[in-house]
């Protein structure tokens, strides 16, 4: 997402912006990792940029922070040990948050005590062990 990405959104009418981001560029810290815990700035400057783009933007900017995927198609069809998250529960969130939640930051990973996940529960009625029906199809 760049600056270009945003004008050709704000021309185009949307209201709405949605970037994916990482729930693993969070600073060591205490766990479980709140939205609003500091990312690390050194080792993630580019997560960092992306999400001031989004939330900065004059648009209802939401970030959605992932942790490390799993399923079909990604690099492993085992959960990761912190902050797994289903690729189907991924993209749950992100269909989701076309339409729910208030504009801010929304870790999306199992409930595994390394990052919070109530916010997107509540806001954006994200259900961790989604699984698509169409992939049986």
């Amino acid at each position: 997402m760049n600056l270009h990405s945003i004008d050709a959104a704000v021309a185009s009418g949307a209201t709405r912006i949605v970037a994916q981001s990482i729930a693993f560029a969070y600073a060591p810290g205490e766990l479980p990792y709140t939205e609003d815990a500091p990312l690390d700035v050194l080792a993630y400057p580019s997560v960092v940029r992306l999400e001031q783009l989004v939330l900065g933007c004059g648009l209802d900017g939401i970030v959605l922070r992932y942790g490390r995927l799993y399923g079909p198609n990604t690099w492993t069809m085992i959960p990761p040990e912190q902050a797994p998250v289903y690729v189907d529960a991924a993209a749950h969130a992100a269909r989701l948050s076309m339409t729910h939640g208030r504009p801010g930051v929304y870790n999306i990973a199992e409930d595994d005590g390394t990052v919070a996940v109530a916010k997107a529960r509540q806001e954006l009625r994200w259900n961790q062990d989604f699984r698509s029906s169409l992939r049986d199809s």
